[in-house]
């Protein structure tokens, strides 16, 4: 299975979207992760410059809104459409929020699922603070009600959530796992959604645990017969990236990112994972 590992537009919105496009190509990874912009003709720019430099893409919704429930589904169904006309490999939502109930949760996921088989683009909802599926135990039901649901995994977010490694959510991660169809490789711990810096052996030990958590997701595609899984670097700027006492990062986004690029390849890259 090959691994197709994408650099976010997060945290790199001073670039033009040419100038971005070619840093990415030239630190060697095979695409990108960001939101579809909702001119018409900067859409078009960016999906000519994605085939110009022979880069994929996975389009990011977390757009939506609304002061009701059915404001919020055809706001959702709205920025879908939007996100699928770069043609994307996948599309990661940012799916509801936490408050909603579970019979709205599932407008939504019914909405994404009918979307997907209409256009035959997956929707992979995130695991992330303040949406559906931002701790275990509303995963959980979810699972229940939705089985055939698509995920992206984000654990930094379960992991702050629940302040802890999750070592009592055990049948959930591992039902997440097997859902699992993109990642967003950032790290986080049980007192935040983002260590400092993946380098420092200070941080082994969360480290060492999400490498398991993707290894096991990546086996898993595997045994499934996927070709490949779309692996985001996704440590992300400030307020996300730790900063010192005058507001100045404790270290570079993007050489972060550049490390995980390279720990992901190098750990997982071969035929045996």
């Amino acid at each position: 299975m090959k691994l197709q590992i994408l650099c976010p537009q997060w945290g790199q919105e001073e670039l033009s979207v040419e100038d971005f496009i070619i840093k990415v190509k030239k630190a060697g990874y095979d695409g990108i992760d960001t939101w579809v912009p909702g001119n018409r003709s900067e859409r078009n720019r960016l999906m000519r410059l994605l085939d110009q430099y022979g880069l994929m893409m996975v389009s990011h919704q977390h757009q939506a809104g609304g002061c009701t429930i059915d404001e919020f589904c055809r706001s959702f169904e709205y920025y879908l459409y939007l996100s699928a006309e770069t043609h994307p490999v996948l599309i990661n939502s940012h799916s509801g929020k936490d408050y909603f109930s579970l019979e709205d949760q599932c407008r939504l996921i019914d909405i994404a699922e009918n979307f997907s088989l209409k256009y035959k683009i997956p929707v992979a909802h995130e695991t992330h603070r303040g949406r559906m599926y931002y701790c275990p135990q509303n995963a959980k039901e979810l699972f229940r009600l939705r089985p055939s649901v698509k995920l992206t995994a984000d654990f930094s977010h379960w992991v702050c959530v629940t302040e802890s490694y999750l070592e009592n959510f055990g049948p959930i991660l591992s039902e997440a796992i097997d859902k699992t169809i993109h990642v967003h490789a950032r790290i986080g711990f049980p007192e935040g959604p983002q260590i400092p810096d993946p380098r420092s052996e200070h941080w082994k030990e969360p480290a060492t645990k999400f490498m398991e958590w993707w290894r096991q997701i990546i086996i898993n595609r595997k045994n499934k017969g996927a070709g490949t899984l779309t692996i985001t670097c996704e440590f992300g700027p400030p307020p996300y990236m730790w900063t010192d006492s005058n507001n100045n990062p404790v270290a570079s986004q993007w050489d972060v990112n550049m490390y995980m690029q390279q720990l992901l390849r190098k750990a997982f890259e071969s035929t045996e994972v």
